[in-house]
C-alpha cells in the first residue's frame, strides 16, 4: 500500500458507533468509501459470534472496518462525516441500541492515523 494521498492509495479505519449495520450503510454512501466490513473491535475474545458479544462480556465493540481513498476523501474529512452520524457523547448507546458492544471508538493502523483521529476528536470538543 501507498502512503496517504497517493491518488489509488487505499487505507482502512475501524469505526464503532452503534449498530454496526446501520453505520456500514452510511459509510457506504459517502463518495471516497471503497468498501466495508463489519465485524467486532477491542475485546477480549477471539473470534466472537453475534450472540456471544450481545450476551456475554466479551468486550467487543460492534465495529465497522472503512477502506477509503484518502485522495478522494481525507481521513479528517471522513471522521467529520462519522461524527456527524453518531452520538459520541453517550456512552454504550447509539439511539435504541444499548450494551457496550455499541460504544463509540475509533480504531487505527498508523500513527498518522491515531494523531488525525485526535485532531478530530478536539475539533468535535470545540462544538
Amino acid at each position: 500500500m501507498e502512503g496517504p494521498g497517493n491518488k489509488g492509495a487505499i487505507c482502512s479505519i475501524f469505526l464503532a458507533g452503534g449498530c454496526f449495520w446501520g453505520l456500514q450503510k452510511y459509510m457506504d454512501l459517502i463518495p471516497g468509501v471503497v468498501s466495508t466490513q463489519v465485524g467486532y473491535a477491542n475485546g477480549k475474545t477471539r473470534n466472537p459470534t453475534y450472540e456471544a458479544v450481545c450476551y456475554t462480556q466479551t468486550g467487543h465493540a460492534e465495529t465497522v472496518k472503512v477502506e477509503y481513498d484518502p485522495a478522494d476523501l481525507p481521513l479528517d474529512r471522513l471522521l467529520a462525516l462519522y461524527f456527524d452520524a453518531i452520538d459520541p457523547l453517550t456512552r454504550n448507546r447509539q439511539g435504541f441500541d444499548v450494551g457496550p458492544q455499541y460504544r463509540t471508538g475509533i480504531y487505527y493502523e498508523s500513527e498518522a492515523d491515531r494523531r488525525i483521529a485526535e485532531a478530530s476528536v478536539i475539533e468535535l470538543q470545540k462544538k
